[in-house]
């Protein structure tokens, strides 16, 4: 009735057919004795023209852009052909074309063209529905969906059964807030939606499913970032019985390296992937997340300086980036770094000196002694024509800086190699560590494995402890998380009690895994690559919320639905709340 074609199917061979396509109004350009209309759906675009048709011409000059129409008409050879389209061949003769869904004159923001990313991104998000129209944005969408189909595949390949875990769940203590939901049968309670299936999944392998996976929603209030959506998240989680971390490594390779490949013409890294251990991530790159295409690394200076006469070294640690070629830049490019390291990394400020044939010059380069100078050259390999950055600050504070100068180095610099997909394994986190109060805290997973077991719980410093931990790290991005799960229920409360849990907390928080691993558990593992940021890198964006159809905006508001918003008294009183908002 309203097609027997796309528009984005007919080419030469289809000249003399009488057809019917139906879609959208990219563009109308009424000549007089002709006029001409692009019409486009999902699948292309096709033109449509209007010659010698009184009555289709005066219909033609009542039609707006956006507004869905179906045209009648025949295949034509194009006189002007237009190659870089699929139908650039044709066009369609129109007969009759029928208005099947009416537009508004004026449009929020121009709808599929260049100027539709110059609209306020708020606005945007308000007509979401028009927004989607644009072709990156609909196609980023579409490669979801590829996506996810070829996640499913790999699954069903490996021999994973798919398994739906409940959204109604306890509240967890799972390193965000929780979203709570009000309980109407039972006055005072609450249900959490989960920030992740993380016990429903082990319980899974009690249960004595072999492999578990599903493309599992994740809730959680969280502060928005360009890389992390409000609210809620997609991942591709997963978990195997009888499994150890190398286990796991080779499923996650398997996975990233079939959907990367598949899905992008960059070159992608063959597996296995390299292993990075946590300590090490943070000595050379400044961040358990490297973005492994830049080739600068940080390096370790402190013991060189340790007699320096420089007031702003002493007893302080001290960090090094050695720019290779670097001294090519100008006063201006050192100088913008410095005021990079302080007003966005949090520094003091940021040291440098250049290398070139006649000395050291520039930045602190009277505080280089020739002993100094002899260590930089042998030990840290620095050459003429090079500059080296210094970051001296307190330990974990010089380490984080260093990773932020070392980013915008590679940045600035244009040392990121192009087109390419570089993944590691970020392995041996730290089990647990000091919170902002001072006490001893699960670092990353609560419900992970120490390595060294009972003994280690017991004998060792807690912030000593290593836990089979791992995530998936590509350009920068941490693409997974998982670890090896402490299947224990002994252990388990140890592990829970340094991190100043009582067993009966965690028979009370976590009952149903405490409760169930009293009856025969497997050991078991499993990891959640994330399948917002995975999507968001193939596509080639830098912001999460274009690869996501509905998205909430920077402050979490849906502003196409306007959620969150006000309800009703009686819907309050139904879940037994009142609301005492003051004003601010």
């Amino acid at each position: 009735m309203y097609r027997n074609h796309n528009c984005g199917e007919l080419n030469i061979s289809n000249v003399g057919e009488i057809i019917t396509i139906a879609g959208w109004i990219q563009k109308i350009r009424n000549l007089g004795s002709m006029s001409f209309i692009d019409l486009r759906d999902q699948f292309g675009i096709t033109q449509i023209v209007i010659a010698e048709n009184e009555e289709l011409l005066e219909k033609a000059k009542e039609l707006v852009t956006e507004c869905v129409i179906s045209v009648k008409g025949k295949v034509v050879e194009r006189s002007n052909k237009n190659t870089k389209i699929p139908t650039g061949e044709i066009e369609i003769e129109a007969e009759e074309i029928n208005v099947l869904g009416k537009c508004k004159n004026v449009l929020p923001f121009e709808v599929n063209s260049e100027k539709t990313g110059e609209a306020r991104e708020d606005l945007r998000l308000e007509y979401r529905f028009l927004d989607l129209r644009n072709d990156k944005l609909h196609k980023n969408i579409l490669l979801r969906s590829s996506i996810m189909k070829t996640l499913r595949r790999k699954m069903d390949e490996l021999g994973f059964t798919e398994i739906q875990t409940p959204i109604l769940a306890n509240s967890s203590p799972e390193g965000a807030r929780d979203y709570l939901v009000p309980s109407r049968l039972h006055p005072g309670e609450f249900y959490a939606l989960p920030q992740a299936p993380q016990q429903f999944k082990q319980l899974l392998m009690v249960s004595g499913f072999d492999k578990y996976y599903q493309i599992a929603p994740c809730f959680r209030d969280e502060d928005p970032r360009a890389d992390r959506a409000p609210g809620e998240f997609y991942q591709l989680d997963f978990e195997m019985s009888f499994a150890e971390q190398e286990d796991v490594f080779k499923v996650l390779e398997e996975i990233f390296t079939t959907v990367f490949k598949e899905h992008t013409n960059w070159k992608v890294d063959e597996a296995p992937f390299r292993r990075i251990p946590y300590r090490e991530a943070m000595e050379k790159y400044g961040i358990d997340k490297p973005d492994l295409r830049n080739p600068l690394i940080i390096q370790d200076a402190t013991k060189l300086f340790e007699n320096t006469e420089f007031n702003a070294f002493k007893e302080k640690t001290i960090k090094i980036i050695v720019v290779p070629e670097g001294s090519k830049q100008g006063r201006k490019f050192f100088d913008s770094m410095t005021d990079f390291a302080k007003e966005e990394a949090g520094a003091n400020g940021l040291a440098w000196v250049k290398v070139e044939e006649n000395g050291y010059t520039g930045g602190i380069s009277k505080f280089i002694t020739d002993d100094i100078k002899e260590g930089l050259e042998k030990e840290y390999n620095v050459k003429v024509n090079d500059a080296i950055f210094f970051i001296a600050d307190e330990f974990k504070t010089a380490q984080k800086i260093a990773g932020q100068v070392r980013i915008e180095l590679g940045k600035r610099l244009d040392l990121i190699e192009k087109n390419v997909y570089k993944f590691c394994f970020i392995t041996d986190f730290p089990m647990y560590e000091l919170s902002d109060e001072g006490t001893i805290d699960f670092n990353h997973n609560p419900f992970s494995m120490p390595q060294g077991g009972r003994e280690a719980l017991e004998n060792k410093d807690p912030l000593d402890i290593l836990a089979y931990q791992y995530d998936v790290v590509c350009n920068g991005y941490e693409m997974a998380s998982g670890a090896v799960r402490n299947h224990d229920p002994e252990l388990m409360v140890k592990a829970f009690e340094i991190a100043g849990y009582s067993e009966k907390e965690v028979e009370s928080r976590f009952g149903a895994l405490y409760n169930a691993f009293q009856y025969g558990t497997p050991p078991h593992a499993g990891a959640a690559p994330g399948l917002d940021r995975m999507v968001m890198l193939i596509a080639d964006s830098d912001n999460i919320r274009e690869v996501i159809a509905f998205p909430k905006n920077k402050k979490a508001r849906d502003l196409l639905m306007r959620a969150p918003s006000t309800v009703t008294d009686k819907q309050l009183e139904d879940v037994h709340i009142k609301v005492d908002i003051k004003e601010k």
